[in-house]
Parts: structure tokens; C-alpha cells; sequence
């Protein structure tokens, strides 16, 4: 109750008139930490929201109110993680975040020392363990820019590699955002060759393999792979994924999955169209009934998300069993949960796991399948078949064993990633083995500190 009369008090104190020094000083402290943290977030977006067409006028920029640019009561992230849910009036307070309009005014992307402190990226490991052991990560993108920014900042730091995948259909001026992000980090780098990517299918298995090769044939030296989406988020450290891998992992690929199911052969036994971008139907030319798989190989069923050791990578883009699947797995349907997961069942592929089943705490999703099994329900919503969350879901995310978290969506609930944000970053800078950097905090969050500290 006590916690709650403090929220309230919060949002009334908004309204409540004050001589005009003291109103002016009340202002500046509730404000300017929450503009600093919507200025970082978003600092070089503006190319992609600027209209290159000179004969329409530049809009005057807006300037939201402090919630709508990620800046909550601690109260309220804090009730989220305990599961006391919130008032309705805060979470009616807390929406339409990052209102992009107000970058309008920004004219100096390419300070890059601006943006990487504005945007409280990790400058330096953060321990010698973590400094010795490089991951690779594979973050494939269309569009929610301020949403990439947020996955990026969360899970950079400057011993690691990041190859960017940005949809061959996405805007040309999301496009140059991400790129203008991108040369700002020697160790972030768009993919060479892009693709373009539907849901599921054949092109998103491509886009992995393109940021393969480039990774493999990049200056950087990494042990393990690791591939995102743009609606996924941290829920470990990057300290933690390393203990996660080395103690149960270590050598080892992780992609959970089993024999084919019954329910899934027919639609590796026979070509799949798929939809091309422009909505007609694109059949392949190549009709063929898929009896038997290549060199009498026994298929697999899995998740399209894994964590792959660095020899593993070079043997699936060189061995030719795996070129014969490849080429085989064009035209079926969903090959990247396939793809994966067959070749790491092979007894002689390096860091093979030939009797895995569905081990690897990769994700956590909610399917709707598994509701009231593995899972209480969505708090948010479902989309083909998964759980868009909701601020109900963040003590099922925090407590989950898994490494990340899908599906996370700012645009359907600010309050979730925003939250999820800054309980992350709190943790990693608690792990932390070096002296912390001033840039590195979001900002003081009292309640956080004293959960995290229980």
C-alpha cells in the first residue's frame, strides 16, 4: 500500500502548482535524467526518421513527457518483478515511448565518443575471464531501430563480434541508421551479402550463413556463436553465458532438438512455395518429391536458435554433407529448424552432440501449446503462436534458466523491455571486476539496488 500511495503521489505531484523557481527546479530534477536516457537511446536516429525529399519542410521537433521517453518510477519496474502488477493509471501514464521527433534537432551523428557514451555501451571487459573468451553474435533485423539500439547496447562489449543482418527490404533510412551505429564499433559490421527474410524459410537460413563467413574470415577471433532476432532480449549477463558454457557446455554445440517428429515430415517430404515479398506465390522450379534426404541423412527437428563453436561453423561451410543439405534444404519448409540441428547430430562434427534432445536453455518462449503446462499464460499476447509479453510476464523472463528471451516488443508495451533494460544492466554492473564507468549507468534506480542486493 505503502509503495503504491508513492506511485500515486508520483504522477498527482505533476499537476500540483508550485511558485514558478521552485516549479522550474522540480522540473529540471524529474526531467533530466529521463531526457538524457530518451537522448541516448535514440541520438542517431534522426537520419532515419529525416525525410530526404527537399520539398517537404522538416517537422519542429516535439518533446514528450519524461515516462514516454523510458523513464519509470522505480516503484513501478520494481512491483513488475515482484508480480504485484500496477496501477492502471501508471501503466496508462507509461506509453507511447521514444517519440523519435525529438532528435529532429541533432546535427553531429558521427561523434561516435558522443554516441557510445550516450548510449551507455560498455566500453571495456569487464573481467580477465570475459576479456579471454570472445563471442559472436548474429543479430538479423528489419525494423523497431530503437529496439535493435537497446538489444545491442545490452549485450555489447568490446572483446565480443557483431555481425548485422538488416533486411534486404527494410527502408533505405533504417538502413543508414544501423550503419551509421555500426562504424562507430571496429567490432560491429554489417554482413556483406543480405537476404530477404520472411518469418521463417530458406533466406533466414541464408542470412545466418552469410554472417558466417564473414565472421570466419574477419580479424576477430571468437569461440562460440550465438544468433538473435530483433524481439529478443538478455536475460543473462555476458559473464553468465560464458559460466553457462563452459559448465555444462564446454566444446560443445548447443541446438536443442530431436528426430523428426511424425507431424513435421510432410512438410520436409515434398517443395514448399513461399510467399514472395510482393505477395504472389513463388513456386520453385524444383518439384520434386524429397523421398530421401542427401547421403542418408537422418533429419532432425529443432530450434532455429543455437550456440555454435567456431570450428563447428567452419565445418558446416566447408564439408560437403553439409553442402549437399544445404542445397536439399532450399525449398523445404522451415529448413533452419532443421538445418542445425541435423548436422550437429553427426558423430564426427566438431563439438557434436549426437544424443542431445531438447537440452540447451536458449530461449524462453510461452507457447500457446504449453500454457498451463510449462507456463501460466501470456500476460501479453500471442502472435503465431508465441508470446508477445506483457509486464505480467517479467517474473516468469527474470526467474527462467535460459539465456535469452523472445518475444519482446516496445511498440506493443514500452514497460517491458524498459524495465527488463535496466534490471540487466544493474546485474552486469554488480558482476562486474572492474571499476564501473560513470557512462555505464542508466541512471540511480534505489529499488532495483536493493532487490538485486537481497
Amino acid at each position: 500500500m505503502r509503495r503504491g500511495f508513492r506511485l500515486k503521489a508520483h504522477i498527482s505531484n505533476h499537476g500540483t502548482k508550485k511558485a514558478p523557481g521552485a516549479q522550474n527546479m522540480s522540473q529540471l530534477r524529474v526531467t533530466r535524467p529521463g531526457l538524457l536516457v530518451c537522448t541516448a537511446i535514440c541520438i542517431f536516429i534522426f537520419l532515419y526518421l529525416r525525410n530526404p525529399a527537399p520539398e517537404e519542410p522538416e517537422e519542429e521537433p516535439t518533446y514528450p513527457a519524461v515516462v514516454e521517453c523510458g523513464f519509470y518510477p522505480e516503484e513501478l519496474c520494481s512491483a513488475l518483478f515482484d508480480g504485484k502488477g500496477a496501477a492502471p493509471q501508471v501503466a496508462k501514464f507509461c506509453k507511447n515511448p521514444h517519440r523519435a521527433e525529438i532528435l529532429a534537432h541533432l546535427h553531429t551523428p558521427r561523434n561516435c565518443s558522443r554516441i557510445s557514451q550516450e548510449l551507455h555501451f560498455i566500453t571495456r571487459p569487464l573481467s580477465a575471464e570475459e576479456g579471454n573468451f570472445s563471442l559472436a553474435y548474429i543479430i538479423t533485423v528489419h525494423k523497431e531501430l530503437a529496439m535493435f539500439v537497446r538489444l545491442l547496447r545490452a549485450i555489447y562489449v568490446p572483446q565480443n563480434v557483431y555481425c548485422i543482418h538488416v533486411d534486404k527490404k527494410a527502408p533505405k533510412k533504417y538502413k543508414t541508421a544501423v550503419q551509421t551505429l555500426v562504424n562507430c564499433f571496429e567490432n560491429i559490421f554489417m554482413s556483406s551479402k543480405t537476404e530477404k527474410v520472411a518469418y521463417t524459410g530458406f533466406p533466414r537460413l541464408k542470412a545466418d550463413i552469410n554472417c558466417m563467413k564473414d565472421l570466419v574470415h574477419s580479424k576477430f577471433q571468437w569461440n562460440y556463436v550465438i544468433n538473435l532476432g530483433g524481439q529478443d532480449f538478455p536475460i543473462k549477463t555476458n559473464k553468465e553465458i560464458i559460466h553457462y558454457i563452459r559448465s555444462k557446455w564446454n566444446d560443445k554445440n548447443i541446438t536443442p532438438g530431436v528426430i523428426q517428429p511424425p507431424n513435421t515430415k510432410s512438410k520436409t517430404s515434398q517443395s514448399h512455395p513461399e510467399l514472395a515479398p510482393e505477395g504472389s506465390i513463388y513456386v520453385s522450379p524444383n518439384q520434386r518429391f524429397k523421398h530421401e534426404p542427401p547421403r542418408n541423412l537422418t533429419i532432425y527437428f529443432g530450434s532455429a536458435y543455437y550456440v555454435l563453436t567456431r570450428k563447428f561453423v567452419e565445418f558446416a561451410l566447408t564439408d560437403i554433407r553439409a553442402k549437399d543439405m544445404l542445397q536439399w534444404s532450399k525449398d523445404i519448409h522451415s529448413p533452419e529448424r532443421h538445418y542445425w540441428v541435423t548436422l550437429n547430430r553427426l558423430k564426427d562434427a566438431p563439438g557434436a552432440t549426437p544424443n542431445a534432445g531438447w537440452e540447451g536453455n536458449i530461449r524462453a518462449i510461452k507457447w500457446r501449446s504449453e500454457e498451463g503446462n510449462v507456463h501460466d499464460g501470456c500476460k501479453g499476447h500471442y502472435a503465431q503462436e508465441s508470446c508477445v509479453y506483457g509486464p505480467g510476464d517479467l517474473p516468469w523472463i527474470i526467474q527462467s534458466p535460459s539465456l535469452f528471451a523472445n518475444k519482446v516488443d516496445p511498440s506493443t508495451d514500452p514497460l517491458v523491455v524498459t524495465c527488463l533494460e535496466r534490471w540487466h544492466r544493474l546485474k552486469v554492473l554488480q558482476q562486474a571486476e572492474v571499476p564501473v564507468e560513470a557512462h555505464w549507468h542508466f541512471q540511480q534506480e534505489s529499488h532495483f539496488n536493493t532487490r538485486l542486493n537481497r
